[in-house]
C-alpha cells in the first residue's frame, strides 16, 4: 500500500476499522422491492430485469395477470425474455417449453403425454402499485408476513407525482448516504446558491433513523423550480432556533426504503414528499437502479400553476439529480481505486445510519 494511504488509514476511527466494509454489504432480499415502471410492462410483451445479479423476467397476461420468474429456460437456459406469452403463460422461443405463473412447466410440445414434465423454474412474489412493479426476491414464504410500502401521498389529488427510474453506478449505500448528510448542499450551488444547513436533532431505532434539518440561504436567486416545490427560502446570514415557523426538512431511512419531506414554515402538510429505494443491479452490488416518487404539493389556491410550470421542475431536479449522480459515482470510483473503504465519517446522523444498513444487509 501506498504511504500516503497508509497514513489516511491510521486516521480513520478505531470503530471504522472494526466495523465490515459497508460497500460489501448486500440488500436484504426479504423486502418487497419495485423493479419495473408498471407503465413499460405491457400486455403479451416480456420485460426482462435484475435484482443482484438475478435475471428475471416480468410478464403481464392479456387478463392483466402481472407474474415474475428467473429469466432462463429449465431446457437449455434461454432467457425467457425473448420468449412469446401465450394466453396465460410464456413459452421459451427456442423449443416452446412452456411456464405458467408459479413457474411450473405446464407442456413440452415434442414430449409424450405419458411422461412426466421436467422441473420448472423459481417464481417470485409480485405486485403492481403505485405505477410500479414490485417483487419481493427473497424466501417467498416471508413475502405474505413482510409489510408493503405506505405511500399515501401517492393516491392524493393534491399532490403531482414524479416518477425516479434511473441507473446510478454506485453501491446502494452511497445513495442513502447523499440523501441523508444534507451538509453536501455546497454541490448544488450553481442551481441553488449559497444554502446554510441546519441539523436540529436525530431519531434512530433498530432499523431506521431519522433526522430534521432546517435552512437560510446565505447569497444567491432561488431558481423558480426550486421555489415551486420548496416555496420561498428565507434569505438570512443565520437561523433562529426558537422560532417555530421555520421550514422543516425530515429524511428518514426506514430500512430498505428512504423518505424525505419537506414542509414550508406556516404550512401543516409537505410541499415535498419523496419515496426513494435503491436496487441492486449487479451480483457485487456495485450499480443500482434508483426508483422513486417525488410528489408535489399542489397550491392550494391555484392548483394548476404545477402543472404550468412543470418543465421547470423537471428542469431544476434533473440538474440536481445529475449533480448526485457524478458525486456518487466518484465516491464508488475512489472506493475501486482504493480496494476499501477509507472514509472518516464525522457526522453522527451519518455514522448511524451505517451501522443500520450494515447491521441490517448481508453478506456479500
Amino acid at each position: 500500500m501506498k504511504k500516503e494511504g497508509a497514513v489516511a488509514n491510521q486516521l480513520i476511527s478505531n470503530e471504522s476499522i472494526r466495523s465490515p466494509d459497508i460497500r460489501r454489504v448486500g440488500l436484504d432480499p426479504d423486502f418487497w422491492y419495485p423493479v419495473c415502471l408498471a407503465k413499460t410492462l405491457e400486455k403479451n410483451k416480456p420485460v426482462s430485469v435484475s435484482y443482484a445479479g438475478e435475471p428475471i423476467v416480468l410478464v403481464r397476461t392479456k387478463s392483466n395477470t402481472v407474474f415474475a420468474l428467473e429469466d432462463r429456460c429449465a431446457h437449455r437456459q434461454i432467457p425467457l425474455s425473448v420468449g412469446e406469452v401465450k394466453g396465460e403463460t410464456i413459452q421459451c422461443s427456442y423449443h416452446c417449453w412452456t411456464y405458467d405463473k408459479t413457474g411450473r412447466c405446464v407442456n413440452v410440445p415434442y414430449l409424450d403425454k405419458d411422461k412426466q414434465l421436467p422441473t420448472g423454474v423459481k417464481s417470485y412474489p409480485c405486485r403492481e402499485a403505485y405505477g410500479f412493479i414490485f417483487i419481493f426476491p427473497g424466501e417467498p414464504k416471508k413475502a405474505e408476513l413482510t409489510s408493503f410500502p405506505d405511500i399515501p401521498a401517492w393516491e392524493r389529488k393534491d399532490y403531482k407525482t414524479r416518477y425516479l427510474n434511473r441507473q446510478v453506478n454506485c453501491h446502494y449505500s452511497f445513495m442513502h448516504e447523499n440523501l441523508m448528510d444534507m451538509n453536501h448542499q455546497f454541490l448544488h450551488r450553481k442551481l441553488m446558491g449559497s444554502i446554510r444547513t441546519v441539523f436540529l436533532e436525530k431519531r434512530k431505532g433498530n432499523n431506521w433513523v431519522e433526522c430534521d434539518y432546517t435552512f437560510a440561504r446565505k447569497s444567491g436567486r432561488q431558481h423558480i423550480g426550486e421555489k415551486l416545490i420548496l416555496r420561498r427560502i428565507k434569505r438570512t446570514s443565520h437561523v433562529n432556533m426558537e422560532d417555530k415557523e421555520r421550514d422543516l426538512m425530515t429524511i428518514t431511512t426506514d430500512y430498505p426504503y428512504q423518505r424525505l419531506t419537506f414542509t414550508p414554515r406556516g404550512a401543516t402538510e409537505p410541499a415535498l414528499d419523496l419515496w426513494n429505494v435503491y436496487i441492486p443491479v449487479d451480483k457485487a452490488q456495485r450499480v443500482n437502479h434508483t426508483f422513486g416518487l417525488m410528489m408535489f404539493k399542489r397550491p392550494s389556491s391555484l392548483p394548476w400553476l404545477m402543472d404550468l410550470f412543470w418543465p421547470f421542475i423537471i428542469w431544476f431536479t434533473e440538474g440536481i439529480f445529475a449533480e448526485d449522480r457524478w458525486i456518487v459515482e466518484l465516491e464508488q470510483a475512489a472506493h475501486d481505486a482504493q480496494g476499501e473503504d477509507w472514509n472518516q465519517e464525522i457526522f453522527p446522523i451519518i455514522q448511524d445510519l451505517r451501522k443500520i444498513l450494515i447491521e441490517n444487509g448481508v453478506k456479500l
